[in-house]
C-alpha cells in the first residue's frame, strides 16, 4: 500500500480572508474514504492543509484536485461579495 503525504500552503493577503477560506473547504474534511486523512487549519494569513493517502495515486490526486477547486471556488465568491 502507498504511503503518499502533501502540505497545500495557500497564502492570502489578510487573516479575514484566510479564515473564510478555510472555513469554506473544511467541511470537506469531515467525511473521507478510508486510508484518506485531510486537516485544514489557519496559520495567520496561511491556509494549511495536510493531506496523508494510503489508497491510490489517483485518490491522492483527485483530492488534491478537489481541494484546490473548492479554494478557488471560495477564493471567487469573496471576490463577488
Amino acid at each position: 500500500m502507498k504511503n503518499l503525504q502533501a502540505t497545500i500552503t495557500l497564502k492570502y493577503q489578510n487573516q479575514k480572508t484566510a479564515q473564510a477560506i478555510a472555513q469554506a473547504i473544511s467541511p470537506d474534511n469531515l467525511k473521507t474514504p478510508p486510508g484518506l486523512q485531510i486537516q485544514t487549519l489557519k496559520e495567520n494569513t496561511k491556509v494549511l492543509t495536510k493531506i496523508h493517502c494510503e489508497s491510490k495515486l489517483s485518490t491522492f490526486t483527485a483530492t488534491i484536485d478537489d481541494l484546490l477547486f473548492c479554494a478557488s471556488v471560495a477564493e471567487k465568491t469573496l471576490k463577488t461579495m
